[in-house]
């Protein structure tokens, strides 16, 4: 019996190394290639429209560019690797961030290697040019991969054209773009493409764990994407048993291993204790071990048994881990942000695009909600038409699963909409696929053309943005007219004026306070960002108070200097809401005698101020 197994063992065991050699050699010969292809044409395309109207900032528009700049430069001029301190800003000793060095320690490292034969300005700006540029092609490889193991060639050539619309209109990987966002939509894109490998070859679900403890480590964002992805491995383990416990166990012990890694190589002994809900901590680091630790054991001694036991196992597992999350960080159940004052919510939350729920939306720029929502929904609908019909049923369920979560984040917060629109590429390329088919089958049928073709223009959320502005400027053609380009209030030019003041505390609207710390040696009351409450609640106590009172908190903040900018928005609420206040007061031209005028720079829309305590 011995002699007549061990041929079949032999057999299998050349089957599964012909079956990997035969996934490389199609890796290296077309989908690597294609992959290459598509992403030098997108850089170069990326590079040409960024720089084709002249020379700009190196560093990208976003608040969150900047501040990472500022970050990196600490790090670089010997802040700990640990201390993630920012000293300048806000009230006290500073204002502690929930960023992650993973992002800074590569940024760091290029800014060093390009500092060996260029100036500072210089190497900054070649490492903020070639970090998001060299983030294009993990994505594009991963979706493209996706598309070809879901869809064959035709569904890999989609996923590569619609991935590359999608990096290039989302502006998250042009030069200068250094926030960590880039990286988690290549970090999604890897995720969901080591799902659809038919073969099940474990490998894909090393790289998948390794992946979800990456998303976690890098930032919070990700969190309910990485849970529905754990939940939809632990399904198909329990629908699927033994032939799914290899990659069961490869994806748990993964996920545990390498959330371990990451835990005691980014936090601080002294915070293993600490629960918070915006970056990784005890809170996160638990809840991943405990959940990946537990499907392993699962994996191990249930994948024999029946479906309905397995199904008991995986209750008992999530049961566990529910009540893992109400011991440990009952909190981080909840909304992130739901513990803003509320001040900030009506003054500050509700003004930050990224932030703003559908409703919100609908009110301040509904010309914007085709290209947040629409294909995101037509992509759910697809996946449940087709699951309905029994068309590659797992397929769609899964994408079901993962593009649900995503939209409804959307709904809440508008930032979600990028991974939605990410995640919907693949469901939409099939459906391409099979309207292309029947159209080509019929090729005199104009309405199957049609619909072929309205099919790939409601696919792309760029279309749904173009024709969303075209209706607005047909709603409001006097839109431009109305709304003048403003001065700058932030730019290096008009915050010149501080160069020649001795380094001191800024209060200034908090939109100014990432490039007053990048431009600066100065700290600064306030800049968006939820753990700074206190620094931007005191600059709005500023300016909403009357001026005699707005000395009090000025003086208690240790302001040394005062910055007012007249078109920023907030301040322009601030103003709105108190006629008697500070801000409001200087809008009228009314300067308190503690505030003495600084000469203004040319084509600024800011006017500092030195303040000088008065006397009791």
């Amino acid at each position: 019996m011995m002699n007549a197994v061990q041929p079949i063992a032999k057999a299998q065991s050349a089957s599964a190394r012909t079956g990997f050699i035969s996934g490389i050699r199609q890796l290296l010969t077309q989908l690597l290639p294609s992959a290459l292809i598509y992403t030098i044409i997108l850089i170069g395309i990326i590079t040409v429209m960024k720089y084709a109207g002249g020379p700009v900032d190196y560093v990208g528009p976003d608040n969150d560019d900047g501040m990472r700049l500022v970050e990196i430069r600490d790090f670089l001029s010997g802040q700990g690797w640990f201390d993630l301190m920012q000293y300048r800003l806000g009230l006290g000793e500073g204002t502690l961030m929930h960023w992650s060095r993973l992002i800074d320690l590569p940024i760091a490292g290029l800014i060093r290697l390009f500092g060996l034969f260029l100036s500072h300005d210089a190497a900054e700006a070649a490492a903020l040019v070639v970090w998001p540029l060299s983030l294009v092609f993990p994505p594009m490889f991963a979706m493209g991969l996706a598309g070809q193991r879901v869809g064959g060639l035709a569904g890999m050539h989609l996923s590569f054209c619609f991935a590359g619309m999608a990096i290039y209109t989302g502006n998250r990987f042009a030069p200068g773009a250094i926030d960590h966002h880039n990286v988690q939509l290549g970090l999604v894109a890897i995720m969901t493409a080591m799902l659809f490998d038919e073969k099940q070859r474990v490998w894909n679900y090393v790289v998948a764990g390794a992946t979800a403890a990456l998303a976690i480590a890098i930032g919070a964002e990700t969190t309910p994407f990485v849970a529905t992805y754990c939940l939809v491995v632990a399904l198909l383990w329990a629908w699927e048993g033994e032939p799914f416990e290899a990659a069961t166990k490869a994806f748990g012990l993964s996920l545990a291993v390498t959330i371990s890694i990451f835990f005691f190589a980014t936090v601080p002994p002294w915070q293993y204790s600490a629960v918070t809900c915006d970056n990784l901590s005890l809170g996160f680091y638990s809840l991943a071990t405990i959940g990946g630790g537990l499907l392993l054991v699962s994996a191990v001694f249930a994948s024999r048994l029946g479906r309905g036991l397995r199904f008991a196992a995986l209750a008992a597992v999530g049961a566990a881990v529910l009540a893992s999350a109400l011991a440990i960080a009952p909190q981080c159940l909840g909304n992130p942000l739901g513990n803003l004052d509320p001040m900030l919510v009506e003054l500050w939350l509700r003004n930050v695009s990224e932030a703003q729920s559908i409703l919100a939306l609908s009110r301040t720029d509904p010309f914007s909600i085709g290209a947040f929502y629409a294909p995101g929904l037509l992509a759910i609908a697809v996946c449940i038409f087709r699951s309905v019909r029994g068309d590659r049923v797992q397929v769609h369920l899964v994408l079901l699963a993962l593009l649900s979560v995503s939209w409804a984040v959307a709904l809440v917060q508008v930032r979600g909409a990028v991974f939605a629109n990410l995640l919907s590429i693949l469901p939409l390329t099939l459906l391409i696929i099979e309207v292309r088919r029947i159209s080509n089958g019929d090729s005199e049928n104009a309405a199957a053309a049609l619909v072929y073709i309205l099919t790939v223009l409601a696919s792309v959320p760029a279309v749904w943005a173009v024709g969303g502005a075209l209706v607005e400027m047909q709603v409001n053609k006097t839109k431009n007219a109305r709304n003048p380009d403003r001065l700058s209030c932030s730019s290096k030019q008009a915050l010149a004026p501080l160069a020649a003041l001795p380094p001191g505390m800024i209060s200034a609207p908090s939109e100014m306070g990432v490039p007053i710390l990048r431009y600066t040696s100065n700290r600064v009351l306030s800049a968006p960002y939820h753990r700074n409450q206190g620094g931007m609640l005191t600059e709005m106590h500023i300016g909403l108070a009357e001026p005699k009172e707005a000395e009090a908190f000025l003086r208690g903040a240790g302001v040394t200097t005062f910055a007012f900018c007249p078109d920023d928005l907030q301040t322009s609420e601030i103003a709105r809401l108190k006629p008697d206040g500070l801000y409001a007061q200087l809008r009228k031209g009314n300067i308190p005698p503690y505030l003495d005028p600084l000469p203004k720079a040319a084509d600024s829309g800011v006017q500092f101020f030195r303040y000088w305590p008065t006397s009791d």
